[in-house]
């Protein structure tokens, strides 16, 4: 179904609510993997305010659709996203990464409720995803699995076993994305070790790509409605983003892969935030 301009103002208002608890989450760490954060929040808000079928009351309802957060550092978006559905305590998040909170850098599923998998070892969430995905094969059932890969953990060889296995069989209920910002701990990935080209990659191991702007709402619906359409091959979704993106100090920044925000920072970011939000709003306006 195409998405109005009231459905995507109302998503644009989620998005920019959830960056900035991303933010005070991050504030009130002292710090954390805010960079790649802000780079999936676009992603997250959309297929938890519109495709994912979940039940709040009934976290480990077992047709529930999965979530793999492979690049798992990004559990400071994904924390806010839960707590705002309602899955855990808003006030879990003011101890973000402290001693004996519930909520570590990278979430425990055993800790977290509405976290499906425990991950932080990069590499391995597109193979827990593809096992979700098999599994509900195997039983009969009609959920879906999504997966959300960092493009610096595309280096790790698992993937491409997964891929390969994904392809083979198949695996037409995952619908994967990955976080093409470009940026990874060290510097630029095309620096560090060349992706390009990256699409073609995909292609070459059998999965069908959509090339989106990752901050785009519209295109990022558009690509998960293909995906959830097609039965022909795994869909894998490659979202163009800017790493922090929103908070023009970290923007495009690799060094903001991880970083500590003091109160002027925070401030800072805050507004300028506020100032991207409104930027955002204009184009969702504009349909």
């Amino acid at each position: 179904m195409p998405l109005t301009t009231k459905e995507w103002l109302a998503l644009e208002k989620k998005a920019h609510q959830l960056r900035r608890l991303c933010l005070d989450t991050t504030y009130w760490a002292g710090s954390g993997h805010i960079g790649g954060g802000m780079s999936i929040m676009d992603m997250l808000t959309v297929l938890y305010h519109k495709y994912m079928n979940i039940r709040v009351e009934e976290p480990l309802w077992e047709d529930r659709d999965r979530l793999i957060m492979s690049k798992g550092h990004a559990g400071i978006a994904l924390a806010p996203v839960l707590v705002d559905k309602g899955f855990n305590d808003p006030e879990q998040l003011k101890t973000f990464n402290h001693t004996n909170s519930k909520m570590g850098m990278h979430l425990d599923a055993n800790k977290v409720v509405g976290v499906d998998a425990s991950t932080g070892s990069l590499g391995h969430g597109l193979s827990i995803a593809l096992g979700t995905a098999l599994a509900a094969r195997v039983r009969g059932k009609d959920y879906w699995t999504y997966c959300i890969l960092g493009d610096g953990e595309c280096d790790e060889g698992s993937n491409w076993e997964a891929a390969m296995t994904a392809s083979q069989y198949k695996v037409t209920n995952l619908i994967s994305f990955v976080d093409r910002n470009k940026c990874m701990i060290d510097g630029c990935t095309e620096d560090v070790m060349k992706l390009e080209p990256f699409a073609d990659k995909w292609k070459a191991f059998g999965f069908i790509v959509k090339e989106v702007d990752g901050h785009n709402i519209k295109e990022l619906c558009d690509a998960i409605d293909f995906a959830l359409d097609n039965r022909e091959a795994p869909v894998m979704i490659i979202a163009d983003t800017v790493k922090g993106a929103g908070i023009d100090f970290m923007e495009n920044d690799y060094r903001w892969h991880y970083g500590a925000i003091d109160e002027d920072k925070y401030n800072q970011a805050k507004a300028s935030l506020d100032k991207y939000y409104e930027g955002r709003k204009a184009r969702a306006e504009k349909g």
